[in-house]
């Protein structure tokens, strides 16, 4: 704004005592200081004001103006209420040194100087900012990116001090500030993903407000281009896939045309959002192609032609031919009305982008297909070589779901489930039938576990857990009744703490001394529980039959 502005302002009331022919000069902000020095916290461009507790003789002006000018300040308000009036030494010396000078009445409080400066400036910053935000989204809609969601994220810590990040619906950062303060650590990340997704399942519009120790973050979601708000009953098909803005700020107290400003850089990174979906398409097309030739019983020779097709598009610069891994998921919501293979299909893409790559497109290297149902993707792995010991089996299930289960489940809420299956990794196409069949049954060893985020291996299917999902529900109840519902029982009754005691002998192998170490109990006392145990159940505990049977029942309690 102008000091013209200012002049011209009535309820100001600020009276020109010299620097008229300076008055187009640009106030860049306000400070309010009775330093006789006040160097250190000068930028230039500011209107000072000040209450003149600094001059103690006529002689004191001339150095504090001096200070003033070499600071750069756009001019001077001093206030009358101290002296009554404006000192002549003071006028003098500003007008020596070319600085306006205003006098501000004594009804009027510096707060409301300092409120209407702060926001004229913030409003025609936010315009300035509005228009840049606006010139490059057309740009980016016409034209090649040339710098993503980071050069918006920039113009907004330049130009209206906001640091804000793009972050992933699993909590990656995926652009943010790079100056102006530490990295936002990963569980930080996590968590404003977390709240995040509980939030949007209540439908409202954003901002979301969350407060993080001493800092207050607002949350704005990142929807495709061209999608109006999704209606409550649709929420679900996109809030797993979703980026979200967070901003350290709180917006609640943000005028509408802020709030407009932030919607609008929400839908310029979407239109980023959009390419980098554009540009799995390609990856997506593969896949569908492969596990349409795998599921229809292709010869081996025609997938691994298509599988020598995919393997430059997802691994560039690859020499020898790359291992394969399948991995299988599954979202499952209440409402089965609702098509789950979309969700899985992005969601499965975000799990799988490789975590320490950051950007809008993360070197992504799997391939990602569904079938309405579930999603399944290809993922290729580099080629084992002489150095390598060749019993490497890719990505262990675990790990998929290391960083993602507390978002994931924020955004289930009670009302879904994810599932996912990995496979072994096989080195031919002759394996990749097998592998598909192998995630799959995986997947189906996850979704018999509780929780809503659930995920299991290939190394799994070689134990007894694989054979419990696929036991019928009336026969699990009638199995693990029969043998532990005579020991809950008599725990209810007496407190004995038998299930317990019978999960611990189990798991210290029939070893007495060790879960009796381990319950701390007297040797005795243990074996009067099991003996006990065997009574009301008619089992033998020292038989591997019978250990074993308890064991099941337990497993699947």
């Amino acid at each position: 704004m102008r000091l013209r502005a200012l002049l011209e302002t009535d309820a100001l009331g600020l009276k020109l005592l010299g620097g008229e022919e300076e008055l187009d000069r640009t106030v860049r902000g306000v400070m309010t200081t009775d330093l006789r020095d006040p160097s250190r916290y000068l930028s230039g461009g500011e209107l000072v004001l000040t209450g003149l507790a600094w001059r103690r003789d006529a002689a004191d002006s001339e150095p504090f103006v001096r200070i003033l000018v070499q600071s750069g300040v756009a001019a001077l308000a001093a206030g009358e209420a101290e002296l009554n009036e404006i000192p002549d030494d003071l006028v003098v010396a500003c007008a020596r040194h070319r600085l306006p000078l205003f006098a501000v009445h004594e009804s009027v409080a510096f707060a409301t100087i300092t409120e209407h400066v702060v926001r004229q400036v913030s409003g025609e910053r936010a315009g300035d900012l509005a228009a840049v935000v606006d010139r490059h989204r057309r740009m980016m809609t016409s034209g090649p990116a040339g710098g993503g969601p980071d050069v918006v994220l920039d113009l907004l810590r330049s130009d209206l001090d906001l640091r804000a990040w793009v972050l992933s619906p699993t909590g990656r950062l995926i652009a943010g500030a790079k100056e102006g303060g530490p990295a936002l650590p990963p569980e930080v990340c996590a968590r404003l993903a977390t709240e995040q997704l509980a939030a949007a399942r209540t439908g409202r519009r954003g901002p979301h407000r969350v407060t993080l120790g001493h800092t207050t973050y607002s949350l704005f979601p990142v929807r495709s281009t061209g999608r109006d708000p999704q209606p409550a009953r649709d929420v679900r098909e996109t809030l797993l896939s979703d980026w979200l803005l967070a901003v350290e700020a709180d917006a609640g107290e943000w005028a509408e045309e802020r709030l407009d400003l932030l919607h609008g850089v929400t839908q310029l990174i979407a239109v980023e959002r959009d390419r980098r979906d554009a540009a799995r398409t390609v990856r997506r097309r593969l896949a569908q192609e492969v596990l349409e030739l795998v599921q229809t019983g292709a010869v081996p020779a025609e997938i691994a032609a298509r599988l020598r097709v995919a393997a430059p598009v997802l691994l560039p610069g690859l020499g020898a031919a790359p291992r394969w891994q399948v991995v299988v998921a599954r979202v499952e919501w209440d409402d089965a009305e609702l098509e789950s293979g979309p969700v899985a299909q992005a969601l499965l893409e975000e799990i799988l982008v490789d975590p320490e790559a950051t950007g809008p497109e993360p070197s992504d290297r799997i391939a990602v297909a569904n079938n309405g149902e579930e999603a399944i993707a290809l993922v290729p792995l580099p080629a084992v070589t002489s150095e390598q010991d060749g019993t490497e089996q890719g990505m262990p299930a675990e790990v998929l779901l290391e960083a993602v289960q507390g978002p994931l489940s924020a955004g289930l809420d009670g009302d879904g489930r994810i599932t996912l299956g990995v496979s072994a990794a096989v080195h031919s196409a002759e394996g990749l039938r097998g592998a598909l069949e192998e995630a799959r049954h995986a997947r189906r060893v996850a979704a018999a576990r509780p929780g809503r985020v659930c995920a299991a291996g290939h190394e799994e299917l070689a134990s007894h857990v694989l054979l419990l999902p696929f036991v019928p529900d009336d026969v699990r109840r009638a199995f693990t009744a029969r043998l532990l519902d005579p020991l809950r029982e008599y725990d209810r009754r007496h407190r004995a703490e038998l299930i317990s005691t019978l999960e611990a002998f189990l798991d210290c192998d029939g070893s007495w001394t060790r879960c009796a170490s381990r319950l701390h109990l007297h040797v005795n006392t243990l074996r009067y529980r099991v003996g006990r145990i065997e009574q009301l159940t008619g089992r033998d505990l020292s038989r591997l039959e019978d250990k074993l049977d308890f064991f099941l029942a337990l497993r699947m309690s």
